[in-house]
């Protein structure tokens, strides 16, 4: 079976690969553009890269004998997962190698920052003495922001507070359990980090939601001074505008080991700023982390190839054919459900319970189907490298109890799916789930305790409404007004003349002059757009 290590990995994980004689291991010297790796993959079974080579759609469909794609780290940017997915090729990563490692240097950036370490040493190796100019502030007693407590996040934190910082933490799936478990304050919004912090850290992925989210708005909500620490993901800062901060001095420093652009061009304006401490993403870049990846990217493709174990693959649940004939269906209805409570429920989620009703009770291994709705919930927040492998740990790491019940009780569908999510207020949001006519054909016909028919896909839009004539020419009048196209519509009310829950299903998404308007008739409440 043809290996090709794309990307330099630890020494040991390519002995652990040539010690296995089924293998024929093939090491590249340099890293290869899309075009010239073509050519080199229509015998491979398996792939090893890093961050540094694409494996794109293209490289993919070289790559007919092609099983496995083994990403040495966590995030797989560099991967088209879809594309792998529809080929049948497991996509695998080691998202335990460098939590320390990138912890570390996030916190080293922040000593750096407050010490003014790089232009020191600019300083001295210019002959200077400039001791004056370089006066830093200490960290003790500063109070430290920590975006996002995934792994990281949460490694970063400990290190923090044994410095003698205060911690004061968002991220929309810690329970206040979970934070007072780590020694850290937990905030309901993110401007309570931009008010409070001396220093902010950012370990988010890149979603709708965290791109850009450090922009001119939230830097104006900061402290004067305020220094910014990113070893995540480049694309969460807005860095035009972490420019002018930069130089307007609203933001003091900022430390940077990712970039939107990477490698980082050579004029860049952030080169010249004496009040930025740049490193060329090296998060995952010591010896210790290089072997953990490098060892356990070859033992996850060796068990895979030989004897079809999966691990820490993202894009593979672990059942067996069958089982997963059955499941399917649910695993897209599940993931849905999810998607749409992560978009109506409180931020902080403590407990998840899922009942599973109709035929659905019968399923052999509801497991998937569990995994499916969580990687929906937690997907559309702020946790990092979420997988169907490790949804269930994430959820866990941040303190959300996840229930299952086999439901006998009678249910008008044939397959009943629901879903509550729990607030630690004890503020209660549900949805459920069905099929109509086939498992092809999935619905959500309950919100808020509320029937409802909404397809599950594309932009739907919700609000509660007083049950009066003339509210759907009303709404249908101002949708045309800002020509957006109503493609299916569903009215529930409790009572005649009481509240009613108005769902529509849309072609695009509503401009928000449109949102405003609709928000202004006094009959009209929690207006909402969702996507799905």
């Amino acid at each position: 079976m043809n290996v090709l290590i794309c990307d330099p990995i630890s020494p040991k994980g390519i002995e652990l690969f040539r010690s296995r004689p089924e293998f024929n291991v093939t090491v590249l010297d340099k890293r290869l553009s899309e075009a010239e790796l073509l050519p080199l993959v229509k015998d491979v079974e398996a792939m090893v890269v890093r961050s540094e080579t694409k494996v794109t759609k293209k490289v993919i469909d070289a790559a007919p004998k092609l099983r496995v794609v083994g990403r040495a780290g966590v995030g797989i940017d560099n991967v088209d997962v879809e594309a792998a997915t529809q080929r049948g090729v497991v996509v695998m990563n080691t998202p335990g190698g460098n939590t320390v490692t990138t912890a570390e240097l996030a916190f080293f950036l922040l000593g750096a920052l407050a010490r003014h370490i790089g232009p020191a040493y600019a300083s001295m190796a210019a002959g200077k003495w400039d001791r004056k100019a370089l006066q830093g502030t200490e960290i003790h007693g500063k109070t430290l922001g920590v975006l996002g407590m995934g792994r990281i996040g949460s490694e970063v934190a400990k290190r923090a507070l044994a410095f003698g910082m205060r911690v004061v933490a968002y991220d929309p799936f810690l329970t206040e359990a979970r934070a007072k478990q780590l020694g850290v304050e937990l905030v309901q919004d993110v401007d309570g980090i931009y008010r409070s912090s001396d220093f902010i850290t950012v370990h988010m992925p890149v979603t709708e939601q965290t791109r850009g989210m450090l922009n001119a708005e939230a830097f104006t909500k900061m402290k004067p001074g305020v220094r910014i620490i990113n070893a995540a993901r480049g694309e969460i800062i807005d860095e035009k505008d972490l420019l002018t901060a930069l130089e307007s001095k609203k933001v003091g420093g900022a430390a940077l080991d990712v970039f939107s652009e990477e490698p980082l061009p050579a004029d860049h304006p952030f080169r010249k700023l004496p009040n930025v401490l740049l490193t060329p993403h090296l998060g995952a870049s010591t010896s210790e982390a290089q072997v953990k990846c490098g060892i356990e990217v070859a033992e996850i493709i060796a068990a895979y190839l030989l004897t079809g174990e999966v691990r820490n693959a993202v894009n593979l649940p672990f059942i067996d054919a069958k089982t997963y004939e059955q499941v399917q269906p649910y695993l897209n209805l599940g993931e849905k459900l999810g998607k749409l409570l992560s978009q109506i429920a409180p931020a902080n989620i403590e407990r998840v319970h899922v009942t599973y009703g109709g035929n659905a009770k019968n399923l052999p291994n509801v497991d998937p189907v569990t995994r499916s709705i969580l990687l929906g919930l937690l997907h559309a927040g702020a946790i990092k490298d979420v997988n169907n492998v490790n949804v269930r740990a994430a959820a866990a790491a941040h303190g959300i109890t996840v229930e299952e019940k086999r439901s006998d009780e009678p249910v008008t569908f044939n397959e009943w799916l629901h879903v509550a999510v729990f607030a630690p207020n004890g503020e209660k949001v549900s949805a459920g789930g069905t099929f109509f006519g086939s498992p092809n054909n999935p619905r959500i016909v309950r919100i808020f305790s509320q029937p409802t028919e909404i397809v599950p896909s594309g932009v739907v839009f919700l609000m509660n409404n007083k049950d009066r004539p003339g509210i759907v020419g009303h709404l249908g009048t101002l949708m045309a007004k800002y020509k957006v196209n109503i493609a299916s519509m569903n009215l529930s009310r409790e009572v005649v003349g009481g509240q009613a829950l108005t769902v529509l299903n849309l072609d695009s998404v509503p401009p928000q002059p449109l949102m405003d308007e609709i928000s202004r008739d006094p009959d009209i409440s929690n207006v909402r757009v969702l996507k799905l």
